[in-house]
């Protein structure tokens, strides 16, 4: 599935979102999809979070 496909049914998710839930309805869709995103990015490999939310050593 290409990355325009993908855009195309995140964007109607969210109007479908955005018209049955109203406005907090399109804000939970956006954070829970923001949310998943980082998930998968986690698990393909493209981020690290564990780095991200390690702290800083000084020594």
């Amino acid at each position: 599935m290409s990355v325009s496909t993908i855009g195309l049914f995140t964007g109607l998710l969210l109007a479908i979102a955005a018209i049955l839930g109203g406005f907090w309805g399109f804000v939970l869709a956006v954070v829970l999809g923001g949310v998943a995103w980082l998930v998968a990015a986690q698990i393909e490999g493209r981020i690290d979070l564990g780095a991200a939310f390690q702290g800083r050593r000084h020594g």
